[in-house]
């Protein structure tokens, strides 16, 4: 065998090794392909991952824009002065705002009180915003334990769902499409605290707590 022959085998052998990596990478490149492509991502998970890989890390932590938006939302409650009444919570999915129905209604009725217009004039405007308009937004009504019985609302069934009707119809008119939002009737089925003690007796103030509509906004 010629000198320069065995030196073209050695390279030829000693370059094997990168045609098996380089089928490699392009087998786990299709994996991962077909991995992402088969997933739902959900934002708000993804949004925390973000935040924790950034502080294990050492870098500067930045705002998410769910942060944005309950920072936004905190500010226009507090602004109109209604923090007792009105907060600005977060579950799993994202931002719950609560509003104490003596602060959305009229006593007994669904008829939305003109005082809180202002505020839901502000809210809307922040879900308007172009970087939230994929948010969903999910309107529940819930009422106490008291029964209901009037020609109007035969029952809390009846009851909560008028006002998360009246809700969604009030944003729908400040400009938020209703392809955005959905409704519920929960009645007094999730309270917020208990109704009543372990006697019966009732509880004023937790029921006035149970009284309001939930905005659950988060990521579609």
């Amino acid at each position: 065998m010629s000198k320069s022959k065995f030196h073209k085998e050695n390279k030829e052998a000693a370059e094997d090794w990168l045609l098996s990596y380089a089928d490699m990478i392009t087998l786990l490149m299709a994996f991962f392909i077909v991995l992402v492509s088969m997933s739902t991502i959900d934002k708000n998970k993804y949004e925390q991952v973000q935040k924790g890989m950034a502080k294990d890390i050492g870098l500067r932590e930045t705002a998410t824009p769910l942060q944005d938006m309950r920072s936004e939302l905190l500010g226009q409650v507090t602004g109109a002065g209604v923090e007792d009444t009105v907060d600005v919570g977060k579950d799993d999915k994202g931002i719950v705002l609560n509003l104490a129905s003596g602060t959305m209604f009229k006593p007994g009725s669904a008829d939305v009180r003109p005082e809180i217009m202002p505020l839901l004039k502000e809210i809307s405007g922040t879900l308007k915003q172009e970087r939230f308009k994929n948010y969903q937004i999910d309107i529940q009504g819930h009422t106490d334990d008291t029964p209901v019985k009037t020609p109007q609302f035969p029952s809390n069934w009846d009851l909560s769902a008028a006002r998360a009707l009246s809700t969604l119809k009030v944003l729908n008119e400040m400009g938020i499409p209703t392809s955005r939002m959905k409704l519920a009737a929960l009645a007094d089925t999730a309270p917020r605290v208990p109704n009543r003690s372990d006697t019966g007796k009732a509880y004023p103030e937790n029921q006035a707590i149970n009284r309001r509509v939930e905005i659950h906004i988060y990521p579609r």
